[in-house]
């Protein structure tokens, strides 16, 4: 049943009526008028925001032709539906106040593959990478090469007619769309495809939705056809959605998919789609032209293109030095010399690509030869590198595509954001356009960064605004409108690329008297204004399209929120909703909640708006009649007969926002892969326990929290009787009441014997050593998990590097608070940090270095230790194999046999540390051992997450996804190797088998 809602207006009423109706009518699919879900989806990667009446998440074609025949029923022709795919739109495309329909829940289906005649036939909801993963063991791909390639939906992808890198030689979606099946507002499936006049003339005879649609379609291509050629222009990007300019293909076949491509959901939902198919191409290459003038770069665009390539990409130095700064730039610096980069304002990206190494070659030479040729003539070119080979080629790529949400992630409250960003000219215009362009901005002093499709004429402007302040966003409206006005005069268009949304009021000017037309095809399709209104054209002359400066905005609301609560929320507020997050690839780390689920409510773009909209309702709120400008004096508040109250009012049933925030929250496994993969660096974990902290001043705690957080205090004396211990917690009473009474599930045993020879790095015996001791001491910071549960791990450490030529030694065991951190006990956590890094400072001041062995627990003196104890007075503890391979020079390597390992790094250690993890490759080939590391995303357990009884299943689910494969495959005593504890853990509860440390892996393989 619907829930039950107190207070509403006429408008919700009417919405909650309808979504009742349509509960009843065996609809499958997911019902959601809460309000996290109508949060989650009032926001795109645009600057709007729309709060919906509610969400639905359709299982099937059935559940559309349901909702659509409701919809055209009398009493609900006032009912508004937005479909949304992968939700990354920068004009508000899927955006409404009537109800979304996302489709990539449950819609998600590869159908079927024809591999010999080289097509496909998908659901709207299958993702773009997850359709190339399945077609690579064909040798095939679908081609639109998108920088949101792995989230957005097929659906999204038809809908806005993406096109991205390589459309010179590509094309747009719709060059590969063969077939699609739309659902039609009465409930109607239509099938369209290119046909032949015979096959036309006998549809146009129907008196049917169908037979209307091809008459009137028909009729106004053969009355308007030369107005048609006039408006159209004829660019690579040229006008999508309504095209009537490519209603008849070049036989002359009549195709409705060019009006269906490009409506952004405003005629009909498209159910499936069949595709063309390409042959991958077996070889590739992209050459790296550097510039120290970005105008440079763009002019010279023109001349590369002698040179025939695939592709040419452009990058600004704004977006290079973002790129610099993330975890990305790792995987391509090889291709950058570090004395260049200080001069580096711009390169282009050259691409080949080709069936034979034959074919590749000759295209590089025709370029390099043109770039000697050329050498003169532009004296700003800095020189090239070239990148060889698929792998090296998808890591330049993979920069590139970070591009967009990169641009976000800059200092200070201005933030380059969409408005004007996808403009297309004649490419051999674009180098003057951008000049103009550039002047526009400059005359605001504005900072802005670029990057685009030179190649098409296509490039992407983000100016940064603060759209909190009034002034900023009436200069955004300005510029759009000065924008648009250039961009006529270059004889281009507006929307090259992203799609119109709410930018379609700029609709009329550019398609001038044909515009009456579209506005007659829309009536056609959606009678009644019901498909996404406002967007493209409406159906009637007295209906007015969306204006830009009239749909509200997150800055109107970001404006509730208090600067210092704001700033206290930092980790979250500024998620630009570019939904890097709803990766679809289950082997990338990248937010494992969100991946089990499919939920978009437990993803960080998420819980970010969650946040935020829970900011705003507790800004509106006050406290003794003032404004609340902190939530910081809340924690201190002694609120025993509130948090009863509280209590029974939750336990009545009383509504409260905040509960769903929670339940958002509760399921994050506190990985922190959003912080370091997220382009914005996102912090999930980190406002995540700011939110706990606070709303636990109001309702209670549950017991596991209480066990979790006291852990690492309780272990050192449970340590000293495991005698005691281990047995307890074996009882199958006692883990009846910790799962049922607690929740907590499947807890280790203490191992904690081989501890007792080692030694203790106290400051008396740091005092008393040598200065050519200290040089070759090394204290390995103990944390609880691997002190207690795994205490061999520790003596095999100090054993190693006993082998190396090092004196290892113990710092004295303090709880590392991490646990505390995770479930919001920040006070506590606090306390627990400064006297731990108080410790681990005395010991650094006596000149010893220290490492930590679990990479999780380790990161937390990189990283929460930073921001509660400070940056200057956070203890340095280096990743083990971080401080080994410095050492490497100086230690004394023992003799090996060569073998081969595999690497299965933790989560946090490989989004937040990559070039940590590669550093093991280094420490094993000093070794004379090869090391892979293996693509794998969470293992599901992060930290104690998956011994809480609630979590189990979505943990169990995450190693199923992502490593049971690797493990079952690779598995033996000595190959596999995994550098988490809890991650060890997880493949010894679910698979009875020991992974070894890498540590662990080469004393083992010591001769």
């Amino acid at each position: 049943m619907i829930p039950v809602l107190k207070n509403l207006n006429p408008v919700q009423t009417h919405y909650l009526s309808f979504l009742e109706a349509l509960k009843a009518s065996a609809f499958a699919g997911d019902i959601c008028p809460d309000y996290a879900n109508r949060t989650v989806s009032s926001t795109d990667n645009s600057v709007y925001q729309v709060l919906p009446q509610g969400v639905i998440y359709p299982a099937n074609e059935d559940d559309l032709v349901l909702l659509c025949q409701l919809a055209d029923k009398e009493e609900y022709r006032d009912i508004v539906l937005s479909p949304r795919g992968g939700g990354t739109g920068t004009n508000g495309q899927s955006l409404t106040d009537g109800i979304v329909v996302d489709i990539s829940k449950h819609m998600n289906t590869i159908l079927e593959v024809n591999a010999e005649q080289k097509w496909v036939r998908v659901q709207g909801g299958v993702v773009k990478d997850q359709l190339n993963a399945a077609l690579k063991e064909y040798g095939l791909f679908f081609a639109p090469e998108l920088s949101t390639s792995n989230r957005a939906t097929i659906g999204g992808m038809i809908n806005t007619d993406a096109s991205g890198q390589g459309s010179c030689l590509y094309g747009k979606t719709r060059d590969h769309v063969i077939e699609l099946k739309s659902v039609l507002l009465d409930g109607s499936v239509i099938s369209s495809q290119a046909i032949a006049d015979s096959e036309l003339e006998a549809i146009c005879a129907q008196q049917d939705k169908v037979g209307l649609i091809h008459r009137l379609v028909d009729n106004i291509y053969r009355e308007n056809k030369a107005l048609i050629e006039e408006v159209f222009p004829p660019l690579n990007r040229c006008l999508t959605g309504y095209d009537l300019a490519h209603i008849r293909d070049e036989n002359g076949r009549f195709n409705l998919n060019s009006l269906i491509c490009g409506s952004e959901g405003t005629l009909g939902f498209v159910s499936e789609a069949k595709l063309n198919l390409l042959t991958i191409p077996s070889h590739a290459a992209i050459v790296i032209v550097k510039y120290t003038d970005f105008d440079a770069s763009l002019r010279d665009a023109t001349q590369l293109m002698q040179a025939a390539p695939t592709s040419i990409e452009t990058i600004d130095s704004k977006v290079l030095n973002l790129a610099m700064q993330d975890f990305v730039w790792h995987q391509v610096e090889e291709f950058f010399d570090d004395q260049d980069n200080a001069e580096l304002q711009g390169i282009n990206l050259v691409e080949y690509t080709a069936h034979s190494e034959e074919e590749l070659t000759q295209g590089i030479e025709r370029l390099k030869s043109l770039l000697s040729k050329e050498a003169d003539s532009n004296p700003k070119r800095m020189g090239y590198s070239i990148a060889v080979g698929r792998d090296s080629v998808n890591k330049i790529w993979g920069m590139r595509k970070r591009a967009v949400g990169l641009l976000g992630n800059v200092e200070g409250e201005a933030r380059p954001i969409p408005f004007v960003e996808d403009t297309a000219v004649p490419p051999e215009h674009l180098a003057d356009f951008i000049f103009e362009f550039r002047e526009i901005l400059d005359a605001y002093d504005l900072q802005y960064g670029m990057f685009g499709h030179v190649d098409a004429g296509v490039l992407h402007v983000r100016p940064a605004l603060d759209m909190k302040q009034n002034r900023h966003e009436e200069i955004a409206w300005e510029i759009s409108d000065r924008v648009a006005e250039l961009t006529r005069q270059y004889h281009g268009l507006l929307w090259g690329e992203h799609g119109k949304g709410v930018r379609s009021e700029y609709a009329p000017d550019f398609f001038g008297d044909l515009y009456p037309q579209l506005q007659r095809i829309k009536a056609c399709f959606d009678p009644h204004n019901q498909l996404n209104p406002g967007k493209i054209a409406t159906p009637s002359q007295d209906i007015t399209l969306l204006g830009i400066d009239q749909v509200p905005t997150r800055g109107q609301s970001d404006r509730e929120i208090p600067v210092k609560i704001w700033n206290e929320f930092s980790d979250a507020v500024y998620c630009n909703g570019n939904g890097a997050c709803f990766n679809w690839n289950t082997q990338d780390a990248m937010c494992p909640s969100w991946k089990a689920t499919r939920e978009r409510t437990q993803s960080p773009k998420g819980r970010a708006s969650l946040l935020r909209e829970w900011l705003t309702s507790i800004s509106k709120t006050t406290r003794n009649k003032q404004k609340i400008e902190s939530l910081s004096f809340l924690v201190d508040v002694n609120n025993l007969p509130e948090k009863i109250q509280s209590w029974r009012a939750k336990r009545r049933g009383e509504y409260d926002f905040s509960h769903e925030v929670y339940q958002s929250m509760a399921t994050c496994l506190a990985c922190k892969s959003c912080a370091g993969q997220c382009p914005i660096k996102v912090n999930v974990p980190e406002f995540r326990s700011q939110f706990l902290e606070l709303y636990h001043t109001r309702y209670f705690r549950p017991l596991k929290d209480y066990l979790v957080g006291a852990l690492e205090y309780l272990l050192p004396y449970c340590a000293k009787v495991p005698w005691l211990y281990n047995p307890i917690m074996s009882f199958a009473a006692t883990r009846f009441i910790l799962d049922k009474a607690v929740g907590f599930v499947d807890g280790p045993m203490i191992n904690a014997k081989m501890l007792a020879p080692l030694k203790i790095a106290t400051k008396e015996v740091l005092a008393n050593l040598s200065a050519e001791e200290k040089a070759t001491t090394v204290v390995i910071v103990q944390d609880a998990f691997t002190s207690y549960f795994e205490s061999s791990l520790v003596f095999d450490t100090c054993k190693l590097l006993e082998k190396l030529g090092f004196k290892p030694l113990l710092a004295p065991y303090l709880p590392n608070g991490k646990p505390l951190h995770v479930h919001g006990f920040l006070r506590a956590f606090t306390k627990a940090a400064k006297k731990n890094s108080q410790q681990l400072n005395d010991i650094a001041a006596l000149g010893v270095a220290m490492v930590g062995i679990d990479p999780s627990m380790t990161l937390t003196y990189q990283g929460e230790y930073k921001k509660y104890v400070g940056s200057h007075e956070a203890p340095s503890v280096h990743l083990l194999q971080d401080w080994i391979i410095k050492q490497i020079p100086k230690a004394s390597i023992p003799h090996t046999t060569a073998r081969s390992f595999k690497l299965l790094p933790h989560c946090t250690e490989s989004s937040n540390a990559a070039a940590s993890v590669k550093n093991w490759q280094k420490v094993f080939n000093a070794f004379g051992h090869s090391l892979e590391i293996l693509n794998v995303g969470c293992c599901g357990m992060s930290g104690t997450f998956g011994h809480e009884s609630k979590n189990k299943e979505t943990s169990q689910k995450l190693y199923k996804m992502s490593w049971q494969k690797p493990v079952k495959q690779y598995y033996e005593s000595d190959e596999l190797i995994a550098t988490g504890f809890s991650c060890r853990s997880q493949v010894k509860r679910e698979e009875a088998k020991h992974l070894l440390h890498p540590v662990q892996a080469l004393l083992k393989s010591i001769d």
